[in-house]
């Protein structure tokens, strides 16, 4: 993720959505963002998924070729001023890795998929950033083209964050299959729907929020029919979508739907999208709607704009899963500002930049959260948590790496799980993880010592360290402890050289 943003610099935001694809690209003007270009392509890709995670071939060209036409807007722009996300489409793939790197290709840009909360958070971000801050709580929802995400949140921040599995297209296709509309169907998805909203309906109801807003195009899809139907008061009501329902039972078929207002390319799939809405608002005790006009695309914008800032959301989810696990805060310190000593001397030889020193910094503060399950192959343990757990602002990627940084800080590195990341990643990954394994294995004895002076150089694969004589004589566990690491280092195709130098 970028650095630093100045004025006039272009950033842009890339959302493969289940249903449509879009494009957003901004100018930052006095620390704001301006957008200046926006491309969408309605590739409907949860329409060419399979039941066992497979993707069709022909939604796989149509999302590809609409990728290489995103890839030519985006052609000056360098990787850290792109964020390309994929969401429940791609979250459900069952091998996204082939579909990712092809995706990649076409769009000569990293990508990169969000878990359903993380999706959430976005959302509301970008929700946020287009309203006016009144102070008061409110609940988002966004109705995607395969699932849906609701959001309590206050100001920029989020209380209350989920994402259920049904959306405008998967739903079209499950309960309104060859576009047939009748009560029955209806009746039937609407229940299909308020079993999956009792999982989290009365806590968010017990949350309390003063206002309601719907992004993207299902729910703006839904307030320009509103509005064309003669409710000139901006928002959706009740009354709003109890006419449009029955003017879809009415009509029987997508084909006869008579719907002012309604886009033609929303007609095969408004209905599914529809009754997601109607039973929300039933559930939820919502009596009107407010369209927003941003989502999730400019949340992700926003977001660029606060890491540029030194605002990463990643950094406060690492701190309270620290405090969750009862990390050991005086041995991770020690730890990191090792570990940052040795990157600070290696970075530029490793190409390594700000984003892998972020990885070095965030695998330092967790990498014993795993004691709090058990000591043995407490590294293990780790990796599972920070693979499964939800971390706010951590994509699936970010998440990976990390997990595969903290599982290989200690014992046999994992080299499987390098192999196993992308191309851009394990090599940067495996350089950062030997740093925090040396960093720990220095600092093994736990205590606020004064740390050895050590000079750190490296020329592709090897690492050179010196250390003063006198200090490695007084540790001999520490000598042996590295002699050790250098046979550990041989299975990653790691070479470490340690020299010693006159006190």
């Amino acid at each position: 993720m970028t650095s630093t943003l100045n004025d006039g610099d272009e950033i842009a935001a890339v959302d493969l959505g289940s249903n449509s694809f879009h494009l957003v690209v901004a100018r930052i003007e006095h620390s704001q963002i301006r957008v200046i270009d926006r491309l969408r392509e309605s590739i409907r890709l949860a329409a060419g998924l399979s039941e066992d995670g497979t993707l069709s071939p022909a939604k796989r060209r149509e999302a590809l070729a609409c990728l290489a036409v995103f890839g030519q807007r985006l052609a000056h722009l360098p990787d850290d001023r792109v964020w390309v996300v994929g969401t429940q489409t791609l979250r459900r793939l069952a091998s996204p890795r082939a579909f990712l790197i092809a995706a990649e290709t076409a769009l000569g840009h990293p990508v990169e998929i969000v878990s359903g909360r993380e999706e959430a958070r976005l959302i509301y971000l970008g929700v946020a950033h287009g309203l006016k801050d009144d102070g008061n709580r409110r609940l988002v929802i966004d109705i995607g083209g395969g699932s849906t995400e609701f959001i309590i949140g206050e100001g920029f921040e989020t209380i209350e964050r989920e994402s259920l599995q049904m959306g405008c297209v998967a739903g079209s296709l499950e309960w309104f299959a060859e576009g047939a509309i009748t009560r029955k169907r209806y009746e039937g998805a609407q229940a299909s729907i308020a079993l999956q909203l009792q999982q989290f309906a009365a806590d968010f109801r017990a949350r309390g929020w003063k206002n309601v807003y719907g992004s993207s195009g299902t729910i703006r899809c839904i307030g320009s029919i509103a509005r064309a139907l003669g409710n000139r008061e901006g928002t959706i009501t009740r009354a709003s979508v109890n006419e449009i329902r029955e003017r879809m039972l009415t009509a029987g078929h997508v084909d006869r739907l008579d719907l002012p207002g309604m886009q033609e390319d929303r007609r095969p799939i408004i209905a599914g999208g529809f009754v997601v809405f109607d039973t929300v608002m039933e559930t939820l005790g919502i009596k009107h709607v407010q369209v927003a006009e941003t989502a999730m695309r400019e949340g992700l914008l926003y977001d660029m704009l606060g890491r540029a800032a030194e605002i990463d959301p990643r950094f406060a989810t690492i701190e309270g899963l620290g405090q969750r696990y009862a990390v050991d805060a005086a041995q991770a310190k020690r730890v990191e500002r090792m570990a940052l000593h040795l990157f600070d001397q290696v970075a530029q030889t490793w190409n390594l930049d700000d984003e892998h020193r972020a990885w070095l910094q965030f695998a330092a503060r967790v990498h014993e959260i795993g004691l709090a399950i058990a000591h043995s192959q407490h590294h293990q343990h780790a990796e599972y948590l920070l693979e499964n757990s939800d971390l706010a602002g951590f994509t699936r990627f970010d998440q990976e790496v990390l997990a595969t940084i903290v599982r290989g800080h200690r014992r046999n590195p994992p080299t499987s799980k390098l192999r196993a990341l992308s191309a851009r990643a394990s090599t940067p990954a495996r350089r950062v993880m030997v740093l925090l394994r040396l960093a720990a294995l220095l600092h093994r004895a736990r205590v606020d010592e004064h740390p050895p002076r050590m000079v750190a150089e490296a020329r592709g694969d090897v690492l050179n360290i010196t250390l003063p004589q006198h200090w490695l004589d007084s540790h001999p566990l520490t000598r042996t402890d590295l002699d050790q690491e250098r046979n550990y280092l041989k299975d990653i195709g790691m070479k470490l050289v340690v020299g010693t130098q006159a006190s």
